[in-house]
């Protein structure tokens, strides 16, 4: 079974940094996207970004390029998402999750809170 937990999340003044951390269990992740989403109050659901496990190759949503890293350890089996000049606006509750050999997204973390205040 496929676990994900995000830990890290926290309240951070804005143009703070934190790191967040997504423990991957449950199979081999090497053909797997690992991607980052979050979701303020009132809002749907966002992509933030996404990294190829193989390739470490990361692609991320204007909003937060230039500001957030997404990393991953192979061997610790985690993905790390560095977010840095944070934003009031970037307060949400984020969520990892994974996308098997081309599909889609279909496992998720239960969320870790992150608050920037002004």
């Amino acid at each position: 079974q496929v676990q994900l937990v995000e830990s890290g999340g926290g309240l951070v003044q804005a143009g703070g940094s934190l790191r967040l951390s997504c423990a991957a269990s449950g199979r081999s992740f090497s053909t797997s996207i690992m991607g980052w989403f979050r979701q303020a109050p009132g809002k749907e659901r966002e992509f933030v970004g996404q990294i190829t496990w193989s390739s470490g190759n990361a692609y991320y949503v204007d909003s937060v390029k230039g500001r957030f890293t997404i990393t991953r350890d192979a061997a610790k089996n985690t993905v790390y998402l560095q977010m840095n000049s944070l934003k009031p606006e970037d307060t949400a509750v984020y969520y990892c999750a994974t996308a098997y050999a081309g599909r889609a997204y279909d496992r998720w973390g239960q969320g870790t809170q992150v608050t920037v205040s002004a």
